[in-house]
């Protein structure tokens, strides 16, 4: 049985698996320091404890009780899966945009907001925006072109990310950064986006978080394997205004392997029955889910003709102890990359209740996310999100980092405060 030595601050740290090297870097305070706290020698402030249980509630799947820990920014919303993350982690989010009607009524029947969700990113006027500390984004990937900066120059044109990015949309992710330097941003995209154009686009993204706008930058691309039952692999680019040491190597990824079964509809009259999704006391999946002998034989010829070609093309057949392909925007077509087996019959689309289980957003416990749109938008919705657990994992892992960089502009703050005074009765 572990033993802990006897104080609350130790307690926390050896529970969540810190060393009392990464507590003291977490805290911006010297390894002698913390072991005096530890041993009871001397007490840390009351705010550095209010810390460091947040970050332990959250570690140990508690809800925080902290409040709101900091402010955010939601662009490219879509359904709100980078919302319910970061919210997860107590930050409050004060300003969101997204150009898709049918996201929109998804996202403003789930969150709570007392702001308007604003439309096209770029049409937003950045001087009239809210305060805010962190910049989330689930950008669209666009193509870039690379322009000579030299020649730029020579015609008195503008360069740098003002050149190389300008008419993509993450041209007016980069402009928001610049103007109001949030202390942190989190943006996701699709894996492809490291090799998209020979790697040129992501050379260019880099090169614009890192050198033109000066802040520190770190990425992975991780499978939502651990957390939901679906390969679903997504990059994620880190980014703090300040060096606090932010690394996604020590991100500890667990070693689970959720199943299929968790996701899918009962069927045996231990769910309440969800119309339209489900039928009869039994809440047995509505027959409209079942592919059409039609649609079953076509799917079933398409994928014989590509195996004769030696081609991977085909549909994927699946059962409640199998994890899933990615569910992607085009599900609503036929299915085609997720069908679930049915004893006797023709297989079956997921549902959109499965489908919001399958990326997260449904959890045990915890009220359904509403689904206020036709199976066609849900599926499209759904299948362009972000597998939320995951995206809950990486704020978690940012979180120590936010607090530090919001202590750092609180001491920078009371030094301007000072130094004002000085300058008045000096």
């Amino acid at each position: 049985m572990k033993t802990f030595k006897n104080t609350e601050f130790a307690y926390i740290r050896e529970t969540m698996g810190y060393s009392v090297k990464e507590v003291a870097e977490i805290l911006g305070k010297s390894e002698r320091t913390i072991y005096r706290w530890e041993n009871g020698e001397s007490l840390p402030k009351k705010s550095l404890i209010r810390e460091l249980k947040t970050i332990y509630s959250i570690h140990t799947g508690q809800p925080s009780k902290s409040g709101h820990n900091f402010k955010f920014i939601d662009l490219f919303a879509g359904i709100g899966g980078l919302r319910k993350a970061f919210e997860s982690i107590g930050g409050k989010c004060v300003f969101t945009s997204e150009w898709d009607l049918a996201c929109r009524k998804t996202y403003q029947a789930n969150y709570e907001c007392d702001h308007p969700v604003n439309g096209d990113i770029r049409e937003v006027d950045l001087d009239n925006m809210p305060q805010y500390d962190v910049l989330v984004a689930g950008f669209p990937c666009q193509p870039f072109s690379i322009a000579g900066v030299s020649k730029k120059n020579s015609l008195g044109r503008p360069h740098g990310f003002y050149d190389a990015t300008q008419g993509t949309l993450f041209f007016d992710v980069a402009q928001m950064i610049e103007r109001h330097r949030p202390k942190a941003f989190l943006l996701e995209n699709v894996k492809n986006l490291v090799s998209h154009d020979k790697g040129n686009t992501f050379k260019v993204i880099m090169k614009t978080l890192k050198e033109e706008l000066g802040y520190h930058v770190d990425y992975r691309i991780i499978d939502a394997k651990p957390y939901v039952p679906q390969h679903r692999e997504r990059i994620f680019i880190v980014g703090f205004r300040d060096d606090v040491s932010f690394a996604f190597k020590d991100l500890k990824i667990p070693d689970t392997r959720p199943k299929l079964g968790s996701i899918l509809h009962f069927e045996n009259g231990t769910e309440l029955p969800e119309p339209p999704f489900t039928e009869g006391p039994e809440g047995r999946v509505a027959a409209k889910y079942t592919l059409s002998d039609r649609l079953w034989e076509y799917l079933k010829n398409y994928a014989e003709k590509h195996k004769a070609k030696g081609n991977g093309f085909g549909y994927g057949l699946f059962g409640p102890d199998d994890v899933a392909r990615t569910l992607s925007a085009r599900y609503y077509k036929d299915g085609s990359e997720i069908l679930i087996r049915q004893e006797g019959r023709n297989p079956r689309r997921l549902t959109p209740r499965e489908c919001a289980r399958l990326m997260g957003f449904d959890k045990l416990g915890q009220r359904s996310f509403v689904i206020p749109v036709s199976d066609t938008q849900a599926y499209k919705q759904f299948g362009n999100s972000v597998a939320v657990p995951v995206v809950e994992a990486v704020a978690s892992h940012m979180l120590p980092y936010i607090f530090k960089m919001m202590r750092t502009a609180k001491d920078m703050n009371q030094l301007e405060i000072l130094f004002e005074k000085v300058e008045v009765y000096g």
